[in-house]
């Protein structure tokens, strides 16, 4: 009887005992896996990235395992400093950018992993409203186009050699007015034509201040216009994050090709607090009907040789990369496969 007792005992403190370890391994495993952190710059907040909302506000990246946060850098030079400073592991700007800094002579290239958009995403807004517009309307004008050297500068200037005007004789070319101050410029009575963003140019037209008349997207044809990128280094050392960041970029990205505008729009809508919903469904049925957002994020190399003549006939190429230099498709087409 006492040997039972003591069996009973003692398998009563071995149960009591590992209580409390069945407890910790149930917390442990009720813990959420630890988020791996990536830091994107953005070379400003626009409507044009809505695939990059999406992903966050619709949780890809989370569901990737990664804890995105997401700073706004304003201009090109600022948002590449950031990366290549460390201050980001991921850029999202005009691969132009990318070719600049390998021209300098860069021992860590930057390289374009994922592409977001695939057209210009400016629009030829005139201050009067125009019926049946021909590009020729504006010979002898004041043209209010953006800053020297960036990409919608470079596309603005193509297009319109492209309809035999040029830029510098038979128009007046307004180019060294700040970005932010373009809008403001024109509305307080600079220029007769003027190449805008979303929203603005709709927020004009909605208000009478100005009027689209054409896309800049639609006439210049697919351009790798923003990229996701990344120092070769990090990519090297950081394959796995990588391709769970190209991933979440590609779910939002099919889930803006099979949504509506005002879906959309909803969607990205806390990350514009400012600008109102039915201004956003417009821009974003905008740029969906003339197929601004890329559908995958592979960046093609026909579109990358767009991009150099673009810049070389803006006399901005500082001299001729090689596709294969800064861009790296494995990890998109990984992606897609899956």
């Amino acid at each position: 009887m006492k040997r039972w007792l003591k069996i009973s005992f003692s398998l009563a403190l071995i149960a009591i005992l590992m209580i409390p370890l069945a407890a910790c391994n149930n917390d442990s495993a009720k813990e959420p896996k630890k988020l791996e952190k990536v830091r994107i710059a953005e070379v400003t907040r626009s409507i044009f990235y809505a695939p990059q909302y999406v992903a966050l506000a619709k949780g890809f990246f989370k569901e990737e395992g990664l804890d995105v946060t997401l700073t706004t850098t304003p201009g090109g030079d600022k948002t590449m400093t950031a990366l290549l400073s460390g201050g980001a592991d991921v850029a999202l700007v005009g691969s132009e950018t990318s070719i600049y800094v390998y021209a300098q002579g860069s021992n860590d290239p930057v390289i374009n992993f994922a592409q977001v958009t695939q057209t210009d995403g400016t629009f030829l807004v005139a201050r009067e409203k125009i019926d049946n517009f021909s590009w020729d309307q504006l010979k002898g004008t004041t043209f209010l186009g953006q800053r020297k050297g960036g990409m919608p500068q470079m596309v603005g200037e193509f297009v319109l050699k492209k309809h035999g005007i040029d830029p510098h004789k038979d128009l007046t070319l307004i180019q060294n007015i700040d970005f932010a101050n373009i809008a403001n410029a024109f509305a307080s009575g600079t220029g007769q034509f003027v190449q805008l963003f979303e929203p603005t140019a709709s927020i004009f037209e909605k208000e009478g201040k100005g009027y689209i008349v054409a896309s800049f997207g639609k006439e210049s044809g697919h351009v790798p216009y923003t990229t996701f990128m990344a120092k070769e280094s990090y990519m090297k050392e950081n394959k796995e994050t990588i391709e769970k960041f190209t991933k979440a970029v590609y779910k939002a990205q099919q889930w803006v090709e099979s949504h509506s505008a005002e879906e959309i729009a909803k969607a990205v809508e806390p990350y514009f607090p400012d600008t109102d919903l039915e201004i956003m469904t417009t821009v974003v049925a905008r740029y969906k009907s003339q197929g601004s957002f890329a559908t995958d994020p592979i960046l093609d190399e026909e579109e990358w040789n767009n991009l150099q003549n673009i810049m070389n006939e803006a006399g901005e190429l500082p001299k001729e990369i090689d596709y294969k230099t800064l861009v790296n498709t494995e990890v998109a087409k990984k992606v897609i496969k899956k």
